[in-house]
Formats: C-alpha cells, sequence, structure tokens
C-alpha cells in the first residue's frame, strides 16, 4: 500500500512513518499540514491518506476533501482530541478510522487496513445505493411513459409496458432510457 500522511507534529510522523514501514507499506511523504495537499496527491498517487493532527479543524478536512476531488481515498485520522465536534467532522469528511491517543508505531498496519476495509465497505455501499436511486427514478420514468403511452393510444397497461419493452429492444437501450425519450417527445409536442 501507498501512503501519503500529513502531520502536524515531526514526532508523530516518524511514528506513523515507522508504523507504515512496519506494516511492509511505502511511505510517500509526509506533509506538513499547511502544506499543498492536491499536487502532492497528483504527484505521488497514494492508496491511503493518514492525518495527524491535535484537533482537525473544518476546514482542514474540507480542504482534504476538496484535494481529492473526485476521487476520495481511505482516510485515517490520529487525533489528540476527542471532542464529539472533532470526531463528528472527521467521520463527515470520510475518515475510515479516527485513533484518538493511540498513536504507536505498532498499531499503524492494522489500523490501515481497518481504514481500508471500511472504505471499500462504505463504497460499495453507496454505489449499490447509486444503483437501486437510478433504477427507482427509471421505473418511475416507465411508469409515467407508459400512462402517457395508455392514454394517447388508448392501450392497457400490458399492452403500453409491451411497447416500451419493444422499443426499447429495438433500440439496444434500457427501457428506462427509452421511456424517459418518449417522455421528452410528449413534452416537445405539447
Amino acid at each position: 500500500m501507498r501512503v501519503l500522511v500529513i502531520a502536524e507534529s515531526t514526532e508523530r510522523a516518524e511514528i506513523l512513518g515507522a508504523g507504515v514501514r512496519l506494516g511492509g507499506h511505502e511511505l510517500l511523504e509526509v506533509l506538513s499540514l499547511d502544506a499543498a495537499v492536491a499536487p502532492a496527491l497528483e504527484r505521488s498517487k497514494p492508496d491511503v491518506l493518514v492525518l495527524e493532527a491535535g484537533a482537525p479543524s473544518v476546514d482542514l478536512l474540507d480542504g482534504l476533501l476538496d484535494a481529492m476531488g473526485a476521487k476520495p481515498l481511505p482516510l485515517a485520522i490520529f487525533a489528540r482530541e476527542a471532542s464529539a465536534q472533532a470526531i463528528e467532522s472527521g467521520v463527515r469528511a470520510g475518515a475510515a478510522a479516527y485513533v484518538v491517543d493511540g498513536l504507536q508505531a505498532e498499531r499503524v498496519p492494522a489500523i490501515l487496513q481497518v481504514a481500508v476495509a471500511r472504505f471499500e465497505y462504505i463504497s460499495g455501499l453507496r454505489s449499490e445505493l447509486a444503483q437501486a436511486r437510478q433504477k427507482l427514478a427509471e421505473r418511475k420514468f416507465v411508469e409515467r411513459a407508459k400512462g402517457l403511452l395508455m392514454k394517447a393510444r388508448n392501450l392497457s397497461e400490458d399492452e403500453a409496458y409491451h411497447t416500451l419493452r419493444r422499443m426499447a429492444m429495438e433500440r439496444n437501450r434500457r427501457m428506462g432510457e427509452v421511456a424517459r425519450s418518449v417522455l421528452e417527445m410528449a413534452e416537445l409536442l405539447n
């Protein structure tokens, strides 16, 4: 695993680096909290991002999210403050691990594994949710298009469904796409 560390404390960054190497991972570089993260991410292409800060601020976490852009990474946070606000901000920023006052080199490899596993699990759930939302939206389009065909052509619900299905097969498109096209065409004609 390729790891990029952003650290407030040089001493704690050394502990993190030792832990990364102990786990057989590659420490790409260590950045300070005020360093430009986006260019470092682009340059080093890490698999995991580790943040060490006494109390990660909302602005710092938002900056990390912005730097990651459309390609989020597993994020492990090592902090010294356990305030509810700091933890909540960290989790909202996508932290897959948030460790408070438990920085020991021997613990780092397992924490990184947990962060990656949790990140992958959550990414899978997000993907499933996006697919479910898309299917629901397509189903709504199909229902509306069926209603339109039933009214415009005086078809039964079954006939309207089969008409949409046939159109989808003829055009080699999904039914939701065809239904959406039917609705858009009806809008243009009205």
